[in-house]
């Protein structure tokens, strides 16, 4: 077998996917998708697998994923195709209409599915009436009943992960899942519609005792000692998540995993408890990722939050009193937004990270496939853009240039490797280099140059955001200027890996001896960044 998907971080939806084949006699390729098509058709004209899985989650890469198929064919590649994750198995018939080259799709949950269609295939049955498929016959979609959501987390093996670990400050770092699904509906979100679809238990959490299990396998094989939780939403809520939360507290000490390791989460604003987190923060947690995203009731309304202002601004400062790093996403533009909300948004922003404690960084809501809020824009009229770049328009006609002309003027600024996300960087990376080596020099000094710097390109970019906004509904256009902001954050992106290249420089022995202490691939020297 073939499974195809990203490997960003590892792809743990593949993992457990190629663990469960492997547990039942079957071998699995794990192939990232950004390999060139012609060299995927090499290896499997040469390892000539029963089935090519795709691991898709959002619909903005199809036409990427159906290039391959298309490739994979025409080179040769005849054996059964199939494509899981959450688009596909909320819209299998829209994609199925879209992707001729696809055989079949695994919808929801899909180790129990893969291992019997895999059975099915082998034997040369009919595999169409597995429960949990779609597929097209005679020019028609078929979808068989949804196949139970896995019940048992525990009962997986632990995911394969044949790829290499990222490394973030030279730390290799991997990912684990404590839990499956998320008890709220966000009304942008696939992920509680991808969940209560599905019959069973919508939330699944693993014992404590596994996941540290888990932690202290990766750290033995692959010398990791960072490690990023990537559940829905990491299980704190009530009284049985703070006892599961306790409980994996106690298991991290006794392991001597609190004391040479640390971990990031996801989690919601009404989780952050000021002697829940101090505890997780001495047992080895980091990073505290949150999906605030308004700051602004008519926004935290249209997306269903079910969560308040004031319940934000507690967590972040109860983050910042603890000094957590903590990182957040933000929608600055939702199918609400007016002008003055917009404003409302920057001026919650400055609230939060006016201080520099961490970047700025904004996006706009999108109405991806399997979201309520994209049936709500459908039924409104309001729905635009195409398959695979789902949009939609304001209710007020000049904001959709506004954010055209703002999104094409802070390209440079927010997204991909610009200047936010180097900053987060900065912020996640001195974070680890003074957690898991303790004694470097100038760790304040640095610290207190990076959040002035910080606080400087927030300032700039709320500026921006305000006045430019302000000029836009009197007609002038001329703040939104793309070539004056790509110099101005060229010269700040400069000016920090100069900062954090001193530093570095200034603790570079200490560092290199301690990363390599950890590392089972060999030395691994920490490089400037230019």
């Amino acid at each position: 077998m073939a499974l195809i998907g990203f490997q960003d971080q590892g792809n743990l939806g593949i993992g457990y996917l190629a663990a469960v084949l492997r547990r039942h006699g079957y071998t699995a390729e794990m192939i990232e998708v950004r390999e060139s098509p012609a060299t995927i058709a090499a290896r499997l004209l040469e390892s000539r697998p029963l089935l090519v899985g795709f691991s898709l989650i959002f619909q903005f890469f199809l036409p990427q994923y159906r290039t391959i198929a298309q490739r994979l064919r025409d080179a040769g590649v005849t054996c059964h195709f199939t494509i899981g994750g959450h688009y596909p198995s909320l819209c299998h018939d829209e994609l199925l209409e879209n992707f001729p080259e696809i055989d079949s799709v695994v919808r929801y949950e899909g180790e129990e599915t893969l291992l019997e269609l895999v059975d099915r295939l082998r034997a040369g049955e009919n595999w169409r009436d597995i429960s949990g498929i779609a597929y097209t016959q005679n020019g028609k979609v078929v979808a068989t009943p949804p196949r139970p959501l896995v019940q048992d987390l525990d009962s997986l093996p632990f995911p394969d992960r044949p790829f290499q670990a990222d490394r973030v400050g030279g730390f290799p770092i991997l990912p684990v899942l404590a839990s499956r699904g998320c008890i709220r509906r966000c009304s942008f979100c696939s992920i509680h519609t991808f969940y209560r679809t599905a019959p069973g238990k919508v939330v699944r959490v693993r014992k404590p005792e596994k996941v540290v299990a888990e932690m202290l396998e990766l750290q033995r094989r692959y010398g990791v000692r960072v490690f990023l939780f990537q559940d829905d939403d990491f299980p704190l809520w009530g009284r049985k998540g703070r006892h599961w939360a306790d409980e994996l507290i106690a298991r991290l000490q006794d392991s001597g995993l609190a004391s040479n390791s640390i971990w990031k989460i996801s989690c919601r604003a009404e989780y952050v408890e000021p002697e829940l987190f101090a505890a997780m923060r001495e047992a080895g947690l980091f990073l505290v990722y949150m999906g605030i995203e308004s700051g602004v009731e008519s926004g935290l309304e249209i997306l269903f939050k079910e969560m308040t202002i004031g319940q934000n601004l507690d967590a972040i400062a109860t983050l910042k009193h603890l000094n957590l790093v903590f990182a957040y996403g933000f929608m600055l533009f939702d199918p609400s937004s007016t002008f003055e909300s917009v404003r409302q948004n920057i001026a919650f922003l400055r609230q939060i990270v006016g201080d520099g404690s961490a970047p700025a960084v904004f996006s706009r809501m999108l109405p991806y496939g399997g979201t309520p809020i994209r049936d709500l824009l459908a039924k409104e009229g309001r729905l635009r853009g195409d398959l695979t770049h789902p949009d939609y328009d304001f209710l007020d006609p000049q904001l959709n240039e506004y954010y055209r002309l703002l999104n094409e003027t802070v390209l440079p600024w927010i997204h991909n490797q610009g200047l936010s996300n180097q900053l987060s960087y900065a912020w996640d990376e001195v974070e680890l280099f003074t957690r898991l080596t303790p004694g470097l020099h100038g760790v304040k000094p640095y610290r207190n140059a990076l959040a002035k710097l910080t606080a400087r390109a927030n300032a700039r970019l709320f500026r921006l955001v305000e006045e430019s906004s302000l000029a836009f509904e009197e007609g002038d256009r001329s703040l939104l200027n793309p070539k004056r902001i790509a110099v101005y954050c060229e010269r700040m992106r400069t000016e920090l890996f100069d900062l954090r290249n001193v530093f570095v420089a200034g603790n570079l022995e200490a560092l290199n001896d301690r990363i390599n202490a950890d590392c089972a691939s060999g030395p691994v020297l920490l490089p400037q960044i230019h």
